[in-house]
């Protein structure tokens, strides 16, 4: 059915005449698309990064932003922006259907590193060494690497007080972490995060691995009431871009400025990451969520499991040719440098 393209392709067209509109001078307007609302703490980070660009721009560079999945899905994200549905958007590789197959692996290859600035700094390591992940990237200019809070485990209605009472709860979670859950004896589901609130209010999903924001940002506290924490490493993955096409369509000087913006746009989804936590975790208790955590023992079975299942699945991308051994043991090199120094240490 066309009918959903044609309509998206028409609200293009008259955002972009009312651009036009607003703005009657010599700047250049980008439309911005989200899968999210406009409070959700992401938007916040990305509005804090347009007004960076408006401002230092001196007005030649103006966003217009179009939020909660009007132009951009999840599952589709990255071929609908290098088709040209907006300028610059949210993307998530993660949740794409084909294609990106190092991406959404590698996202389990972070057991070491904790902090935002860690996993940013390790992917940005393993990108350079590694070229097939901006043959995956073709047609995008990747303005922004997210990262983020370790997640625990999120449950509807029976609570989680240790690994075995995962057996036989259908959880969502991300790609690297079907296996080490179906090993712990849960039956995992792969899904957009947008999709998630609906599932869990309808049962049809009984958990989701999940940070603490999530409690109120996207209200799981609603439909949820157990979190288990046990330390579940959080994968990165480039998070905005723009089109290759309109990239190259804009001065050298627009390209510079928002070259120079991915520190900025980065520390804001940091920041706002951070406060979110706290917001979710305060919520999620005055909703009545009760909060769990793992024992020692309980977390270094979860540590063995998952570095089996992330070794596994690095060998399983050799039927791609890609040589997914090798960046398993770089990014192994880089968390262990992690734990030792407090750095990443290029390769």
């Amino acid at each position: 059915m066309r009918f959903w393209p044609l309509l998206r392709c028409a609200v293009v067209a008259v955002l972009a005449a009312g651009a036009e509109a607003a703005h009657p001078t010599n700047s250049i307007v980008l439309l911005y698309a989200s899968q999210y609302g406009p409070n959700h703490p992401f938007s916040r980070a990305d509005r804090d990064w347009m007004n960076w660009v408006e401002s230092h721009s001196r007005g030649a560079l103006r966003i217009r932003p179009v939020w909660s999945g009007a132009l951009l899905s999840s599952d589709e994200s990255l071929t609908e922006l290098r088709h040209g549905v907006a300028d610059v958007g949210l993307i998530t590789p993660i949740y794409a259907k084909g294609g990106v197959h190092l991406i959404r692996i590698h996202a389990g290859l972070y057991a070491g590193a904790k902090t935002f600035e860690e996993q940013v700094a390790t992917y940005r390591c393993l990108a350079t060494r590694f070229p097939e992940f901006t043959r995956e990237l073709h047609g995008l200019q990747v303005l922004a690497v997210q990262g983020g809070v370790l997640p625990g485990i999120l449950t509807r209605t029976h609570p989680v007080l240790r690994l075995e009472d995962l057996r036989g709860l259908r959880i969502r979670a991300p790609t690297e972490l079907l296996d080490v859950l179906g090993t712990l004896g849960a039956s995992p589901v792969d899904m957009p995060m947008g999709d998630v609130y609906s599932a869990l209010a309808k049962g049809v999903i009984d958990g989701v691995v999940a940070p603490p924001d999530t409690l109120k940002a996207l209200r799981f506290a609603d439909v949820a009431k157990y979190f288990f924490r046990i330390a579940v490493p959080r994968g990165v993955y480039p998070s905005r871009a723009m089109s290759e096409k309109r990239w190259q369509a804009l001065p050298t000087e627009d390209r510079q400025l928002l070259e120079a913006s991915t520190s900025v746009w980065e520390a804001a989804l940091d920041r706002e990451t951070q406060a979110a936590v706290s917001a979710g975790e305060v919520f999620g208790l005055s909703s009545g969520v009760e909060f769990h955590s793992a024992s020692a023992a309980d977390q270094r079975r979860f540590d063995a499991v998952y570095e089996m299942s992330v070794s596994n699945s690095a060998h399983e991308l050799e039927r791609f040719g890609i040589d997914g051994v090798s960046v398993f043991n770089d990014a192994q090199r880089i968390t262990a440098g992690i734990a030792k120094t407090g750095r990443v240490q290029r390769l």
